[in-house]
Formats: C-alpha cells, sequence, structure tokens
C-alpha cells in the first residue's frame, strides 16, 4: 500500500516516514519514484510470526521458564509460611483439599531451592535450549 494513501486514509501525521526509517529491523521502506513504499519484513499471520528468529523462540522459552518458576517460588513459599504458622500454634482458615501444594516433595524447610542448585540449572537451560520447532 502507498504511504500516502494509507496516512491521509487512517489520518497520521506527515511525519510517519521518519518514524518507519528509524525501524529498519521492522519495516523495508522505498521512495522509488519518489512515492513512498513500505513492507515489514516478517510475515505475520493475525498476531503470530510466520517465521519465528531463533532468538524470539528462545525469549518466548525464557518467558514460559520464568513464569513457570515463579509459581514454584511462590507455592515454595507458601508451603513455608504454612509450616511456620503450624509450628507457631495458628492453624489455618480454609483448608484446601488436592492442594497441589501439599503434593512437593520433602525437601529440607530452609532450602528454598532455586537458580544455585547444579540440577535446577541444568533443568532451566536443558528446557531452553532444546531444539524443538513449536
Amino acid at each position: 500500500m502507498k504511504l500516502g494513501h494509507f496516512k491521509r486514509e487512517f489520518h497520521l501525521p506527515e511525519k510517519l516516514n521518519v518514524l518507519l526509517l528509524k525501524h529498519p529491523g521492522i519495516f523495508y521502506v522505498t521512495n522509488k519514484y519518489q512515492i513512498y513504499t513500505v513492507l515489514l519484513r516478517e510475515g505475520y499471520n493475525g498476531p503470530e510470526l510466520v517465521e519465528k528468529d531463533p532468538l524470539v523462540v528462545v525469549k518466548d522459552k525464557f518467558g514460559e521458564l520464568m513464569q513457570e518458576g515463579l509459581h514454584e517460588y511462590n507455592r515454595r513459599h507458601h508451603m513455608l509460611n504454612l509450616e511456620k504458622r503450624r509450628k507457631k500454634g495458628i492453624t489455618a482458615m480454609k483448608q484446601e483439599k488436592n492442594d497441589p501444594v501439599h503434593e512437593l516433595c520433602d525437601e529440607d524447610d530452609d532450602d528454598v531451592g532455586g537458580i544455585f542448585d547444579p540440577e535446577e540449572r541444568k533443568r532451566f537451560y536443558k528446557i531452553l535450549f532444546e531444539d524443538k520447532a513449536p
């Protein structure tokens, strides 16, 4: 689509050309015969990239691992807090049935795991860099 038509149709500012030229990794801009034409460098199917760059794949996996780690961290600290309350004699207000928190393996009370655990680090890198295409 010609950029002039696009700007008029969507009432975009006149300095749109400058904005597009500042992002050469996203847009390909030509000025053939003094008519600006803009193309996206990567193809999209709705909100998803058609061909994902390997860096994008690693970033997505890293984000998923961060969310999973945060969930696991919260579960562990919830269990530690429940254990501290139990030791002090405070009972929980509500007990949940089949709570996945209670299914955690037996660990030392002071050890909450993390990236400093060599086994946890190996698991993290294995998941992050395994070669399976989405």
